[in-house]
């Protein structure tokens, strides 16, 4: 007979170890996305970023690539921080401004992207560096993801070289109901919601992936906590997107005095560089366009424009200095009956040149100019020509010679606005309609209307679509009527809603007209101006050095 209590029992198995779920690793900061895994999500991330901007227009996934981003660089060292940055920002960068590569060749395209990307990398090291900050405050990581994103993008917008905001979240955001908040506190506000709801999303993803891996609890009630946070955070992201709805845009509405507008869109006989090598025929096509509109209206097929608008660089020889130029603009403006507001060339004394948009009167012919505030740095003028022309040299000698040949345009010193009679129109040429201040400053000024003129020969349709969808934000965010008139396109018309009617087929000549209301009044944002920006960025500043503290703190402890 077995004597059962002597008989050894057997000793109770060691708990199974915890087995880390695929793609993650675990470090000093605690459990992350291994490398190799936070790369590709940068990657995917940036990608689905550019889907979010025009042509495409899938606005929601600008939200989607900021949770991507936000997850990729969570509790990372800070070079890993900038390293998964900068792959983000690459891959969002190079095909979104693929466009720039178009004519002149892809090394200044890919210098461009990676200024760009320097700044996506500099982001990706201030959330890491709040990784520890996050991890102690849970409910800080929507919007310290909020005012991070907008400290990146008014680093960006400045720096260097007078900055490029291409790419800002909010210019993504065009056909969005997010976008009524530029009306509010102007873009940086939106782009600080668009974050925010990013970083609701990372956190919805984070409480269902902590609770479903990390908790002690049961899988069925870790599933079912997990499920209701993320669900809560999702309503919370979803929220934000579209409470700028209930925002009343409608009560800075245009109330002044109605006026018709004609744009021409003369069109170039090719694309790229060489459209300055036919300048005659390209001021010859919106002189034709306009003789054109002329004879419509005098057989009463078209109503007389109160003012028609060409583009910049409408007429690339000098109409100041060359007769057969100002003989053939005269024409035009005589013929419509109405002062033509044109883009061009003006040669200075000194040798440089000028950007200008001319107010051209059917009698008196040229009345008014705007000279352009914001050339484009390395197309409209060099910085430090001599240092860059010897870098460029080493590299290609193609590039030194390219900067070599870019002409030096004078910076504009003139208020922001082009007077037309008793109308006051915005001065914005070009890329000057990405930036908050100049825009602002032409609103500030007195413009009426927001119009801008802009040279789209030299780029492709995407790039035309992005700069219409500024003059949309535009539009909403002062409470203008407005328009873009392009040399080949994309032209249109926009009002105080953001909508946009009559916007006309890249590459092809067209001429539009509209009734578009003066506007005199105020939105908030046209009023607080920077304040939203400064004490958003304030804020993330202030959020990166408590993070600092806590690290130290940490640090010591850990000595």
């Amino acid at each position: 007979m077995i004597d059962r209590e002597a008989a050894p029992t057997p000793e109770a198995a060691p708990p199974a170890p915890k087995r880390r779920p695929l793609l993650l690793t675990d470090s000093p900061l605690g459990r992350r996305l291994t490398l190799p895994a936070a790369l590709v999500l940068a990657i995917a991330s940036g990608l689905l970023a550019v889907l979010a901007f025009p042509p495409y227009g899938a606005w929601p996934l600008a939200a989607v690539s900021v949770a991507g981003f936000g997850a990729a660089v969570h509790r990372r060292r800070l070079r890993g921080g900038l390293g998964v940055g900068f792959v983000y920002g690459m891959a969002f960068f190079l095909p979104l401004l693929a466009w720039s590569s178009t004519q002149v060749g892809q090394w200044p395209w890919l210098f461009l992207c990676g200024l760009e990307a320097l700044a996506m990398g500099l982001l990706g090291m201030g959330l890491a560096a709040c990784s520890r900050l996050i991890d102690t405050h849970r409910w800080t990581w929507a919007p310290l993801t909020g005012v991070a994103w907008v400290a990146e993008e008014a680093l960006r917008s400045r720096q260097p070289f007078g900055g490029f905001p291409w790419g800002n979240l909010a210019f993504s955001q065009a056909e969005s109901p997010t976008a009524a908040a530029i009306w509010l506190g102007g873009a940086p506000f939106l782009s600080f919601l668009v974050a925010l709801s990013g970083g609701f999303l990372l956190a919805a993803g984070y409480a269902l992936a902590v609770h479903i891996y990390g908790s002690q609890a049961s899988p069925r009630e870790r599933r079912t906590a997990g499920i209701r946070k993320a669900a809560a955070f999702t309503a919370a992201a979803a929220l934000t997107a579209l409470a700028p709805l209930a925002l009343p845009i409608n009560a800075t509405a245009p109330d002044g005095e109605e006026i018709n507008v004609a744009v021409v869109q003369g069109n170039v006989p090719r694309l790229g560089l060489s459209f300055n090598e036919q300048r005659r025929a390209v001021l010859d096509n919106h002189v034709q366009a306009t003789l054109d509109l002329a004879d419509a209206v005098n057989e009463g097929r078209a109503e007389r424009p109160d003012l028609v608008m060409w583009p910049e660089n409408a007429s690339d020889i000098d109409p100041l200095a060359n007769e057969d130029a100002y003989d053939r603009i005269s024409q035009a403006a005589a013929a419509i009956g109405a002062p033509i507001v044109l883009g061009g060339i003006v040669h200075n004394d000194d040798g440089t040149r000028s950007n200008m948009t001319i107010v051209w009167d059917p009698e008196d012919g040229p009345v008014y100019m705007y000279s352009k505030r914001h050339p484009v740095p390395f197309a409209e003028y060099v910085p430090y020509k001599a240092f860059f022309s010897t870098v460029a040299g080493w590299i290609d000698p193609r590039m030194s010679e390219g900067l070599d040949n870019v002409a030096g345009f004078e910076h504009g010193q003139n208020a922001g606005i082009v007077e037309v009679g008793d109308y006051t129109l915005s001065g914005l040429i070009c890329f000057e309609i990405a930036f908050d201040a100049e825009t602002r400053a032409s609103v500030l000024d007195g413009a009426q209307l927001m119009a801008v003129g802009t040279n789209n020969a030299t780029f492709d349709v995407n790039e035309a679509r992005q700069q219409l969808a500024m003059v949309q934000l535009r539009s909403l965010e002062h409470g203008r009527d407005g328009l873009m008139a392009s040399t080949v396109g994309v032209s249109g018309f926009t009002d105080h809603t953001g909508e946009v009617s009559q916007a006309t087929e890249f590459n092809t000549a067209a001429v539009i007209q509209a009734d578009l209301t003066l506007s005199d009044r105020s939105t908030p944002a046209s009023t607080v101006g920077i304040l939203p920006e400064a004490v958003l960025t304030g804020a993330a500043l202030v959020a990166l050095a408590c993070a600092i503290l806590i690290n130290l703190k940490h640090r010591r402890s850990q000595t």
